[in-house]
This record gives structure tokens, C-alpha cells and sequence, in this order.
């Protein structure tokens, strides 16, 4: 196995990373700027305000997403199985 192909399995890696995490982190970011620009509208500075709606928007796009987060995940790890005789030459 060459450097390029260990290259080319890693950035496929963190590429799947970043595409299986995006969703759910831009859930999240947009979640609590609603939630901090509330806060500043009403002066509440409560911790667990921005707390417990994130938490339960980002299990619920875990619920929605969780399948196509799976199967992303799954088929790459597949084809690196499936490929395990061309990475040991």
C-alpha cells in the first residue's frame, strides 16, 4: 500500500466525518443562536435556556439524519473491507 492510497483512504475518511457531523452541528449552532438572540431580546441569562433546547434538537436531527449518517458510515466501511487484499500488497 502506497502513501497515495493511504492519502486517498484518510481524506475519504475525514471527508465522511465532515459530512456525517455537519448536519447536526449546524442544527445545533442554529438552535442556540435563536436561543442566544432571545436571551438578549428579554434579558433572561439563564444556562440551562440554551442548554435543554439544543439538546433536544440535536436528538431529534440524530433521529431524523441517524439512518443516512449510518449508511454513509457503513458503506465506507465496507468498501475498506472489501478492498483489505489491496491494502496489505
Amino acid at each position: 500500500m502506497s502513501i497515495d492510497d493511504v492519502t486517498a483512504v484518510a481524506s475519504e475518511a475525514l471527508y465522511l466525518i465532515i459530512k456525517t457531523a455537519a448536519p447536526i452541528l449546524l442544527v445545533s449552532l442554529v438552535v442556540g443562536l435563536l436561543i442566544s438572540i432571545f436571551q438578549t431580546v428579554t434579558s433572561i441569562q439563564e444556562q440551562t435556556l440554551t442548554f435543554v433546547p439544543k439538546i433536544i434538537c440535536v436528538f431529534l436531527s440524530i433521529i431524523l439524519l441517524g439512518h443516512w449518517m449510518m449508511n454513509g458510515m457503513t458503506e465506507f466501511m465496507t468498501r475498506l473491507w472489501s478492498d483489505f487484499s489491496i491494502y496489505i500488497r
